[in-house]
């Protein structure tokens, strides 16, 4: 048999390799600028009714702690590990909406696919609003 395999990909003329490396340049293009955009995103999480909000970029790094005044009235060993925990619990909350927004930027360029992003999201707040970015957050769901 004399039939090309790869004609099937490219037409007539066979394999379009020159198409298929473009293709790929404009992929990883895409991937960088999105990973540009995650970087400068920020997404801020809450705990204690507002008491403690963290602040992350789009790629969960934390950028910031803010602690509500008034919350540390006498402050005992208890009330410094409570405070300990509604940061954790904070950082926790704005890491699933960077981590659902990473995967709505990163997920379609990668096969839908992306390594180390969880799966439950919260929607949330970001300096320059969910949708300015090209991509919103998961909807909210509490846990």
């Amino acid at each position: 048999m004399t039939e090309n395999p790869f004609e099937a990909l490219g037409g007539a003329g066979g394999f379009d390799l020159q198409g298929l490396l473009q293709q790929a340049q404009q992929m990883q293009e895409q991937l960088e600028s999105a990973q540009e955009r995650l970087t400068e995103a920020r997404v801020d999480g809450t705990a204690g009714g507002g008491a403690v909000t963290v602040t992350v970029n789009g790629v969960g790094e934390l950028e910031a702690v803010t602690i509500k005044p008034g919350i540390l009235g006498g402050v005992s060993e208890d009330d410094l590990s409570d405070l300990g925990d509604l940061v954790v619990a904070a950082y926790r909350d704005a890491k699933a909406q960077a981590d659902a927004m990473a995967g709505s930027a990163i997920g379609p360029l990668a096969g839908g696919a992306v390594p180390g992003l969880g799966g439950s999201a919260s929607g949330g707040d970001s300096d320059a609003g969910p949708g300015a970015l090209g991509f919103s957050p998961e909807p909210r769901q509490d846990s």
